[in-house]
């Protein structure tokens, strides 16, 4: 620290510079430095507000011409956004805004006065006859009066505007004003210490009056807001508030920013304020431009990609190539700011020798110094203000290449064949997404680095070459050596990469699986094998994380031991050829290898990302040449020709091109307009097949598909989107209220609506998960119809409901509302085939039958064997003939009326929880049918917006990841590793300039070889403690980023079945992909860097503090200001980034669903719209993304600008000092690490915000790790005998189920017994508490009173493995899993080879699989997507054959399959479950009707139990209804 002595002659040394009469230049005589300062700042002030004013006024006059041709087209948008603009209630001035002008008057006061003096004296001066020795002297206080006259004017011009903040220009000027005004007092104020009242002047005494003025005016500057309200007319401002649609909100003003403002970022200030005051919302964030818009990246890139597979058909494009076309304008700009900036920061290296020789007293013209310390300040503004530039333009490219990528990916998604799309997995595409697409839009950073590279050598070896000479060569070879060292690393590093982002695939695609199955895997207690899989390959996954952390631990030190090996080569070499190393030239170089150190220690990331990239890029592009589905396939005439609706010539088709045997063969179809078509056939014969020839799905080896007019179709497996019931059914197409409400009765969905909480506007859970099978079914028949389609392709659609509805469908859809339209339909239902004009029956693949009923019939065979079975099972049920006089038999139409009458109101419940209202009320029916959607109904939906934490990244998250390794004793030892490392890089810097001469001439302090040693100790030292920081960084962030995992996905699959009702697999596949992305490569890093941005700050600060103490002076209130901006950008960084996160779960379940559903997509011709909801999409993604972007930019731009003023206050300070008064070596080292605060600081700012932001991730990690879990798996102290069930009777007493507290009960007291080994049909209307009796079973949802007795067990006491393990279900949605037959059959690896030969032959799939060549290894696909939903029901069966469990639950068991096999099915339940409980739920009645005891469910209460026979003979019997409906349809 320096003494006072030692301050008093610095200050004098000051004044006497400030005041003396040496002379700048013969224009301005004798005017001190600081008023020509005053002068030059308050002109250049000036003109700029002019040339501002003049660019704003050109803009409106141009703007105006636009108006006015606009206005010519009729066009009234300006006057309605003016008067909009224009509507202010009322204005308020407040005190402070009075306090303000009152200050500038008076200051502009004191100037006018100070002038007058002047003018005043010097006339004076030159009456009395002396020649006035300087006119310049009245310069100051005429700039004063010109500049305070415009301030005046600009302040009180805010009045009349009801401007709420004060222009930016005016409040810098204010600020410049005052700290001119704090260095002038601070001189005055010594000399008038030193001189008394000799000093006096004008200029003195008006100082001082003026201060406190302006001392106010900064104070509000520094705040901003000019002290006026203005309330606006509140009815204009309502619609923006309420509204989240496009076009009620404002287009960001990035769009049309000015150049100042687009400078400072200051178009980011209104959503800033917004976000300081409250939690930012969606509906906050501003549109974006409609250049920054995916459509408009998307039209770019796709329209480049697609010329080029054009202009070279032979040879693979280069996605790259077309990306580089699409955007070069773009990078081409953002190349200009980062050329500029490399140049500029080159600047302060050059000049630091010239810095330190004037310190040591080489002053080769008059204010040197001042103007060195003013040429290092405006290079490093200039710096501060491109590399944001830089850096914004590039954030902004990267999303504009992500949102165009995303896009093209999802198309290609939409377009895939089949055979494509069994080498990319749905898993894989989401993969692609929201991994790959992200990583190429990340290379956008490092996209000039490669041109950069070269030029900042060339620099360096420049500034180098002035210093050391031919030493420099040196220099080059040493960075040439550090480049080479890193290629074989970064391949390393590349590879290790590949095979991480692999095992990451493959545990995405096994996750996703396994979260669309949870309801499979509960039920068969297989969660813990699956989870077990999934940590498998975690640990796959976790290998190659490992390899990859280490590694990057080494590139770390690698690069930075690069720059100490460079400057130890050229400083050795510099000594050896018998150089003179100076302070000036060391420190010089010192600076210049720092720079250097940036570009030398990216090169490896630049490697390793180009390599990362490049994988990404033939991932992608692998999929984007994927086959596509043939345009040919199908040929569409439009509507109105008078072809047949449907024609097949010679056709031959086949979903593996490469197998011998066709899956179609011989198709010789035509299908008149108007025409009703059945197909039939056992299981697997290929008619799902056949209508996906119709489709153009199926890959087309030989002949001709025509289509007359357009298409709808119904897939057999129902595909639901999220949304509610009606958006479901309109599918895009604009609400028309008779033909919705006729789509609704055709489909009997009128009484499901009524009797679901918010009717119509009910959101479906994922994959319409809280509709029962019969539900989706008939919401996917009222979609297809709503269409209103020429050709309808139903498959199945009568599969997944009862009796009684299946009826009214055939009548009310197939019969009356497509009377006119051309209908081909498969169907196991045989009863449905007389009232068809023509009927396929399809045989392996062949159609061997076509004609009319009665015709086939006759002609005996295959149809003839279906047919028959059908009748079997009726005459089967032998029902009773209650004669009467009145009514010998029932017909159809009372049996119908009679249904109608008895139809119950139930609760649609099907699989999974929903809400239902017990009373709904006349004006509540209304309420529905108006469609509101009243916030109170959106809370109490099944699936609710994603959950959000607002404010502050709680301290528990920071502390729970910090804990998760090694209990956090990693941390201490990563912030000692890094102080020691900084501690040794000023050691060596320092060694380094105090041990060399200050000038050419003087002697060293030590002999060369001890300089060299002593600094290669401290230098390598350095580095080696970087090693053992960065190895401790992996260890640390390995070992959290495992135990987080591990916790979450235990948590998740311990989570009960309603966790996943209510929450799409997108949140949770997000939470599992990309927030475990985050938290395995990112915040490792991120929180050492962070540790070791602030240790550097700190050291910088340090260096500079030591040279020159009054720094302190400005770095306290600096670090006060830095860390009230922080928090004020931190309280709208975190929303936005929360915002962010929550945006991009829409996008990945979008992709997740419209892969599914491709085939129902482009099977209604949909594929535009769904490319068109992607694209808003990812603009509603990109909007917070890129705000949160520019919001980081914002802060480091004034972060910086803060730290260039400390920085050139240094600077002052220290060619303020007399010469001899401080180390010249010293000051050039305060220099040389001063020269870097700007950048530290920024970096020390963005290091923290970005590890807020990415802690999130945590956060949201976190969020899924305190999921409330289901009932314990096991219970020790309470697990029941190996051998339980024995018997298997079922005991229900006063049964009570509701799926959530405040919901009404669903069961409502239902009290019975199964009997051990007995068979029981369960059965009753759509909705009547049928499959959630079977979920209170299994414990799917707990009752909410009333027990369940199983073998005298109560299974609420016993652990659900023990429950669930000991009970066997064949469920209505067959599940199969992604492996092969025999894992499908026995994941738990229970059974030999031949227990499943056995289960597979009495499920009769046995032949069929003997016949593949892998046999029990044959593969399954992703969802089992080449297999028959028949032949998936039959691998159920095989699985509950494997199982052999004293209870089997059969819930629609046999819904997708034909009679013929329905009844071989039911033939080996009887014989291999004879002495078994069997429950069934079934909508076929010969399913149930030869049970021993049938239970009839109406409301959630027992109607009737008793066996089938007492039953069939009670007249009244409900049972006898449903049976006489199905023998009688």
């Amino acid at each position: 620290m320096m003494g006072d002595a030692h301050l008093l002659n610095t200050t004098q040394a000051l004044s006497s510079d400030v005041r003396s009469s040496n002379t700048l230049s013969e224009a301005f005589g004798t005017l001190p430095i600081l008023e020509l300062a005053s002068v030059c700042i308050n002109l250049a002030l000036f003109i700029l507000f002019f040339f501002v004013d003049l660019v704003k006024r050109i803009s409106v006059f141009v703007g105006r011409l636009g108006f006015v041709k606009d206005d010519e087209s009729g066009s009234n948008a300006s006057p309605i956004r003016r008067s909009a603009d224009g509507e202010i209630h009322d204005v308020d001035v407040g005190a402070s805004f009075k306090m303000s002008v009152s200050c500038c008057f008076y200051v502009l006061f004191v100037q006018v006065l100070v002038l007058g003096f002047d003018v005043i004296s010097s006339i004076r001066e030159s009456v009395k006859g002396k020649e006035v020795e300087d006119w310049s002297v009245v310069c100051w206080p005429a700039a004063q009066v010109l500049a305070w006259f415009l301030l005046s004017s600009l302040a009180l011009h805010c009045k009349f505007k009801a401007f709420e903040k004060f222009p930016l220009l005016l409040r810098v000027w204010w600020l410049l004003s005052f700290v001119i005004c704090l260095c002038a007092f601070y001189v005055d104020g010594r000399e008038l210490f030193l001189q008394g009242q000799n000093y006096l002047s004008s200029h003195v005494v008006a100082n001082f009056a003026v201060t406190p003025a302006l001392a106010f005016l900064s104070f509000i500057a520094v705040r901003g807001v000019t002290g006026i309200k203005v309330y606006r007319n509140p009815d204009l401002q309502e619609p923006l508030l309420l509204e989240e649609e496009p076009g009620c909100l404002k287009v960001t003003p990035y769009s049309e920013a000015g150049l100042f403002s687009l400078i400072t970022l200051s178009w980011l200030n209104p959503l800033l304020s917004i976000g300081a005051k409250r939690p930012l919302e969606l509906k906050d964030i501003p549109l974006l431009a409609p250049k920054d818009r995916s459509k408009n990246n998307y039209k770019i890139l796709n329209s480049n990609w697609e010329k080029l597979k054009a202009e070279n058909p032979s040879k693979q494009p280069s996605l790259a190539w077309a990306i580089l076309k699409s955007f070069w304008k773009e990078a081409a700009c953002n190349a200009i700011f980062a050329g500029l900036n490399t140049l500029v920061s080159y600047v302060g290296p050059y000049m630091i020798s010239y810095f330190v020789d004037y310190l040591g007293g080489k002053e080769t013209f008059p204010h040197e110094g001042y103007i060195l310390a003013g040429t290092f300040f405006f290079a490093k503004l200039v710096e501060t203000l491109t590399a944001r530039q830089w850096y914004l333009g590039v954030d902004i490219l990267g999303m504009h290449v992500r949102s165009a990528l995303t896009a093209l990916v999802y198309r290609k998604g939409l377009r895939l064949s089949s055979s494509a799309k069994q080498s990319h997995t749905s898993g894989e595409i989401v993969n692609y997404m929201a991994v790959d697409v992200q990583r190429v839009g990340d290379y956008s950073w490092y996209l000039h680095d490669a041109w950069m590279l070269p030029m900042q050598i060339i620099l360096a070896l420049a500034i180098l070459y002035k210093n050391v000479g031919i030493a420099s060569i040196a220099t080059l070879i040493a960075t040439i050596v550090s480049i080479i060292v890193t290629i074989p690393i970064a391949r390393i590093q590349e590879d290790y990469q590949d095979k991480l982002m692999a095992a990451k695939d493959d545990r995405m695609r096994k996750t996703s699986e396994c979260l669309r199955s949870m309801r499979i895997l509960k039920l068969q207690a297989w969660e813990v094998r699956y989870k077990v899989k999934l940590e498998e390959m975690r640990g796959v996954e976790f290998k190659w994380l490992r390899k990859a952390l280490y590694s990057q631990a080494f590139i770390t030190f690698i690069f930075w031991s690069s720059p100490i090996f460079v400057s130890v080569v050229t400083f050795a070499t510099c000594i050896l050829l018998g150089g003179q190393l100076t302070a000036g030239s060391v420190l010089s170089a010192l600076a210049t290898f720092r720079i250097l150190q940036e570009p030398l220690r990216n090169f490896p990331d630049l490697v390793s990302m180009m390599a990362q990239t490049k994988v990404s890029l033939d991932r992608i592009s692998g999929l984007l040449l994927e086959e596509e589905l043939r345009e040919d396939a199908t040929i569409n005439l439009p509507r109105g020709t008078p072809n047949a609706a449907v024609e097949i010539k010679d056709g031959l088709f086949s979903w593996d091109i490469s197998s011998p045997r066709p899956t179609l063969s011989g198709i010789q179809v035509r299908v008149e307009k108007g025409m009703r078509v059945a197909i039939c056939g056992v299981v697997g014969s290929g008619k799902s097949s056949f209508l996906s020839c119709i489709l153009g799905e199926i890959p087309k080896i030989m002949g001709e598909v025509r289509l007359c007019g357009t298409s709808a179709y119904v897939p057999q497996s129902p595909w639901i989107q999220s949304g509610n019931i009606e958006e479901n059914i309109l599918f895009g197409s604009p609400l028309d209220k008779p033909k919705y409400k006729n789509a609704i009765h055709a489909c009997s969905l009128k009484k499901d609506l009524e009797n679901l909480p918010h009717g119509d506007q009910t959101i479906i859970g994922d994959r319409g998960i809280n509709l029962s099978g019969g539900q989706k079914q008939r919401v996917q028949l009222a979609r297809a119809l709503y269409q209103d389609a020429d050709i309808y392709l139903l498959d199945d659609p009568f599969s997944a409901v009862d009796i009684h509805t299946a009826l009214d469908l055939f009548k009310e859809y197939i019969m009356t509302a497509l009377a006119d339209k051309t209908v081909i339909f498969v169907t196991h239902q045989v009863e449905f085939l007389p009232a068809v004009d023509l009927i396929l029956v399809i045989k392996e693949g062949r159609i061997i039958q076509a004609g009319k009923y009665d015709d086939l019939l006759q002609a005996g065979t295959d149809f003839n064997t279906l047919v028959t079975a059908h009748h079997e099972a009726i005459e089967a049920m032998d029902i009773p003939n209650h004669s009467s006089d009145s009514d010998e038999t029932m017909s159809a139409d009372e049996s119908s009326n009679l249904s109608k009458k008895c139809d119950l109101v139930g609760n649609n419940i099907g699989n999974l929880p929903k809400e239902v209202q017990e009373c709904i009320t006349a004006a509540e029916q209304k309420a529905i049918k108006e469609k509101k959607k009243a916030k109170r109904s959106r809370k109490r939906q099944l699936v609710q917006e994603e959950e959000r934490v607002r404010g502050r990244v709680s301290m528990k998250v920071y502390l729970s990841y910090m804990a998760a390794a090694y209990k956090g004793f990693l941390i201490p030892l990563i912030i000692v590793a890094q102080t020691l490392f900084q501690f040794l890089q000023i050691a060596s810097n320092w060694w380094m300039a105090w041990a060399n001469p200050q000038t050419e001439g003087d002697q060293p302090k030590v002999t060369p070889m001890i300089l060299l040693v002593v600094y290669m100790a401290l230098a390598f030292g350095s580095s080696w403690f970087v090693f053992v920081r960065a190895i401790l960084v992996a260890m640390f962030g390995l070992a959290a980023a495992q135990k987080l995992f591990v916790k979450m996905l235990t948590s998740i699959f311990r989570a009960p079945m309603s966790f996943f009702d209510s929450t799409p697999a997108g949140r949770i596949l997000n939470r599992v992909s990309i927030d475990q992305s985050v938290v395995d490569l990112d915040i490792p890093f991120r929180l050492g860097g962070f540790a070791s941005t602030t240790i550097q700050l700190i050291g910088i600060v340090g260096v500079m503090t030591e040279v020159t103490w009054q720094v302190l002076l400005l770095v306290i209130p600096m670090a006060i200001v830095c860390l009230w901006m922080q928090k004020y950008y931190m309280a709208s960084s975190r929303e936005l980034v929360r915002i962010v996160s929550i945006q991009k779960s829409p996008v990945i379940n979008l992709f997740g669903e419209s892969i599914a559903g491709a085939a129902t997509i482009r099977g209604f011709g949909q594929e535009k719209r769904f490319m068109k909801r992607n694209l808003y999409l990812l603009d509603c993604y990109s909007r917070p993304f890129f705000c949160s972007l520019a919001a980081i930019e914002w802060l480091c731009l004034r972060m910086e600008l803060l730290s260039t003023f400390v920085f050139a206050f240094c600077m002052v300070l220290l060619v303020s000092f007399p010469h001899g008064s401080i180390d010249p070596s010293m000051a050039g080292l305060a220099v040389t690490y001063g020269l870097n605060l700007n950048a530290r600081l920024s970096r020390w700012i963005l290091s923290f915000c970005k590890l807020e932001n990415k802690i999130i991730s945590i956060e949201r990690i976190y969020q899924y790790s305190q999921i409330p879990s289901e009932a314990p798996i096991l219970i020790e102290d309470s697990r029941p005998p190996s051998t339980w069930p024995e018997n298997g009777t079922i005991e229900l007493t006063e049964l009570k189920v509701r799926y959530k507290e405040n919901l009404p009960l669903v069961l409502r007291g239902v009290t019975c017994c199964f009997p051990g080994g007995k068979k029981v049909g369960i059965v009753g209307r759509t909705g009547s508490g049928k499959s959630t009796l079977i979920q209170a079973l299994f414990r799917l949802v707990e009752p909410s009173s009333g027990r369940i007795i199983i073998d005298n067990i109560d299974i609420s006491t016993i652990g659900l493995h023990d429950l669930r393990s000991r009970l066997s279900i064949i469920p209505q949605d067959p599940t199969l899993f992604e492996g092969t037959i025999r894992g499908n059959l026995d994941p738990l690896e229970e059974h030999s080879d031949h227990e499943i030969w056995e289960a597979l032959d009495k499920s009769q799939l046995g032949q069929m699989i003997r016949e593949k060549e892998q046999k029990l290894d044959t593969p399954v696909l992703e969802n089992g997507d080449n297999w028959s939903v028949g032949q998936r029901q039959l691998v159920a069966l095989g699985r509950a054959l494997l199982r052999q469990a004293r209870i089997l639950v059969l819930d629609e068991a046999t819904a997708s399959v034909d009679m013929a096999t329905d009844n071989l099915i039911q033939k080996v339940i009887r014989t291999e479950f004879r002495d078994c409980t069997v429950c069934t739920i079934a909508h076929r009645i010969p399913t149930v009707v030869d049970s021993d005891l049938v239970l009839v469910l109406s409301d959630g209460r027992i109607a009737e139990f008793d066996t089938p026979t007492r039953l069939l003979e009670d007249k009244s019997s409900m049972f006898l209804k449903l049976v006489t409906e199905y023998s009688t349809r």
